[in-house]
């Protein structure tokens, strides 16, 4: 089969692989689309230390089943999957209390093992979330980016009186964005400074006062001027720089949350009276804990609308003209999905 594969940091290229066959309990899928994320982009450059290379990247991805190991129904053959890439020991602490995406033995698809820029993958049955008929392929191919969007609003909480305010109109954003306006239907401010992404937040549901373009105007003096001045009362980070954090616990309201995504290892510099004085909570969120039963059902009522967001369409031949879509165009491309149809 023909894999998308990192060699080594800055090296990546079509690869003839072995098929995988499904072990026990698990299941063959032949890829239909792909999604290329951050996280890619970073184990291609050399930035990602969980990585150990060479590694077939992708961790977004739909397809059918093609085959089955032992003890997986031979019914299940045919039917068209998302694929969680988060892979628990379901016996460590964090999986005994039901956090089993920072589980101690955590493997991920596309980064501790092989992953879905491929032909085909295995993956642990439980792993692959039927997707019903009346979603579009490539629409499930971005389940798991409104996953990370639905731990994140998990984790802070989502209040009907909160008026939020997200860093970054990126996939990241962007998803949680859709998740805060259409299934929760609250308030939300939106930062970049592109206007083209800025567009993108639009087509998302953001209104025209809730866009704020932070190279044009200081975000405090936007959040005031939009009525804003005691603060947002959630926010997100879906930027990951050190200095945003810092400003988000300035700008927070008393007793407000913070949703913070990102994995830079630059500390950012945080008074602790700011966090005490305001009963501000931290909410740290990776990947995402069983949340695609729920990202399905928000898909399959019509809720959320990930085709605002893809942006390109590649054949996966052309891989490097993807990434490059994906890492030096941003003002042009958000998701860029990845067709594997041609191969099969």
């Amino acid at each position: 089969m023909l894999s998308v594969v990192v060699d080594r940091p800055n090296s990546i290229g079509i690869r003839e692989m072995p098929k995988p066959a499904p072990a026990v309990g698990e299941v063959c899928v032949r890829v239909r689309y792909a999604g290329i994320c951050g996280s890619d982009l970073h184990i291609y450059r050399g930035h990602n230390p969980f990585v150990s290379y060479p590694r077939i990247i992708g961790h977004e991805f739909v397809g059918r089943i093609e085959s089955v190991g032992e003890g997986v129904e031979a019914a299940r053959v045919g039917e068209l999957v998302a694929v969680d890439p988060v892979i628990s020991c379901g016996r460590c602490h964090a999986c005994q209390i039901g956090r089993q995406n920072v589980c101690r033995n955590l493997v991920v698809l596309g980064v501790h093992r092989d992953g879905g820029f491929s032909e085909y993958v295995s993956a642990p049955a439980p792993n692959a979330f039927r997707i019903p008929q009346s979603i579009a392929e490539s629409c499930a191919a971005i389940v798991e980016p409104f996953a990370v969007a639905a731990n994140v609003t998990a984790r802070t909480g989502v209040l009907d009186s909160d008026v939020a305010l997200i860093y970054g109109a990126g996939t990241v954003g962007l998803t949680i964005l859709q998740v805060l306006k259409r299934v929760y239907g609250i308030r939300v401010f939106i930062t970049d400074q592109l206007d083209e992404r800025l567009a993108l937040a639009r087509a998302c549901g953001a209104a025209d006062d809730e866009i704020i373009n932070t190279r044009n105007e200081p975000l405090a003096d936007a959040l005031r001027a939009r009525g804003m001045a005691d603060g947002p009362t959630v926010i997100f980070d879906a930027v990951g720089h050190p200095a945003i954090l810092e400003e988000a616990v300035r700008l927070a309201a008393p007793a407000a949350r913070i949703g913070v995504l990102g994995f830079s290892t630059i500390p950012s510099a945080i008074p602790q009276q700011e966090l005490t004085k305001k009963e501000l909570t931290l909410c740290a969120s990776r990947l995402n804990c069983a949340m695609f039963p729920t990202v399905i059902d928000w898909l399959e009522r019509g809720l959320i609308m990930p085709e605002s967001i893809i942006t390109h369409k590649v054949d996966f031949r052309d891989v490097a003209q993807a990434f490059d879509l994906a890492e030096s165009r941003t003002a042009k491309s958000c998701k860029v999905l990845l067709d594997f149809s041609l191969a099969h």
